[in-house]
């Protein structure tokens, strides 16, 4: 019987490829991704990085099928032409690609558009969301590969968001996949491809967010437990009380600081992309101090493969924190939700708060414009006095 092979195929920019050898015969399939040949290691022996670990459930989903027809032609001792026909059984099985004789212009064809356009983000991060998209369309639609981009009716967005509801019953998880379908579309749209568009009846509508924040005085409580936790847990703490007194500084730009220029820290927030610029006030460098890195600003991640790995050990300190002090939640979250409520409590002008959020101009001026900036620092530093000396 015919055997086969996951392998990297070099000449075609690291792509995904299976082999079909039957009978010294070989027939070959690229999968429409590309990957290292050590990411591939990681995904064939059950230990992928954080990043492909939805195109590790595709390979095993794509795998057990694989034994799944080897087994029927055992079975009925099916007589097979070659490597080429094992392979048109494969491309009909899991991709729902029947053979035939006039085959639809790849371009035209939303996975391969999708999969392209996943491909083509340089952020890691966000090609693995687009990529756990493609996952789920796969387990929902397995004639996913053969679909035009017309295929993408309201009525199939529909069934998938039913499907979704299965395994994903909050609504912001699923819009999360409905915004990257939505944005393959309207990347297709502008290359020409197609003019069709679900998303002018089919909406995809918020659930508000639950509220993340802490009063002033439960802040203060929390700010004030060091003496009560244990030294691994301090660590976790300094994390919560710097990403607070640096205006809700996330995990990911927190772990990415370099240097701090003339007291202040200027960077390019991951999520949004936009340039940043807080001044480091004195209790704020006194939690630096302690935790000064040897590569980077601060060693929080140094010991860790990744950010991510790290963010993991902050998840459960922080739980160990609130269950300590018994509070409902206490995430890294709540930093950033908490500063914005307190600021709020203070009489802060919104617009001051969304611009020391990141919420305000999109442009580099409107960042840096040094009247915006000082009304941002006056209200941080406000805000540290009424949590830390309760002068308002």
């Amino acid at each position: 019987m015919f055997t086969y092979k996951l392998f990297v195929n070099a000449a075609r920019k690291n792509a995904l490829t299976l082999r079909i050898t039957y009978r010294r015969q070989k027939a070959e399939l690229s999968l429409g991704f590309c990957v290292s040949e050590d990411e591939l290691a990681g995904i064939l022996s059950g230990e992928p990085s954080a990043k492909n670990r939805q195109l590790a459930s595709l390979v095993a989903i794509w795998l057990g099928k694989i034994e799944e027809i080897k087994f029927d032609l055992l079975k009925s001792g099916q007589a097979v032409d070659g490597p080429k026909a094992i392979m048109d059984l494969v491309q009909a099985e899991f991709f729902g690609r029947e053979p035939r004789q006039e085959r639809v212009d790849d371009r035209l064809l939303f996975a391969r558009y999708f999969t392209s356009f996943a491909e083509s983000k340089t952020n890691g991060r966000t090609k693995s969301i687009y990529l756990a998209t493609m996952s789920r369309m796969v387990a929902y639609d397995p004639d996913l590969a053969e679909k035009r981009f017309e295929d993408i009716t309201i009525r199939w967005l529909t069934d998938f968001d039913d499907f979704l509801m299965m395994t994903s019953p909050s609504q912001n998880a699923r819009n999360i996949h409905f915004r990257n379908i939505r944005a393959v579309i309207n990347a297709a749209i502008d290359d020409e491809l197609t003019s069709h568009y679900p998303f002018r009846r089919f909406k995809i509508r918020p659930t508000p967010t639950k509220k993340r924040s802490l009063s002033v005085e439960t802040i203060q409580r929390v700010f004030g437990a060091e003496e009560c936790l244990e030294a691994w847990e301090v660590k976790y703490l300094d994390f919560f009380k710097l990403s607070f007194m640096l205006i809700g500084i996330n995990v990911v730009d927190m772990c990415g600081l370099s240097e701090i220029v003339d007291g202040r820290i200027d960077y390019i927030r991951a999520k949004t992309h936009k340039p940043y610029s807080v001044k480091v006030e004195p209790e704020a460098m006194s939690i630096i101090e302690r935790h000064r890195g040897q590569k980077g600003l601060l060693d929080f991640a140094e010991n860790y493969t990744n950010y991510r790995h790290f963010y993991q050990n902050l998840c459960v300190g922080l739980r160990s924190i609130r269950d300590k002090m018994g509070l409902k939640e206490l995430t890294s979250y709540w930093a950033r939700h908490s500063w914005a409520t307190i600021a709020a409590s203070l009489d802060i002008p919104k617009d001051t708060i969304a611009h020391a959020l990141g919420h305000g101009g999109n442009t580099v001026t409107d960042i840096y414009i040094d009247f915006d900036q000082r009304k941002v620092d006056e209200a941080n530093r406000r805000v540290l006095d009424w949590v830390l000396y309760g002068r308002r």
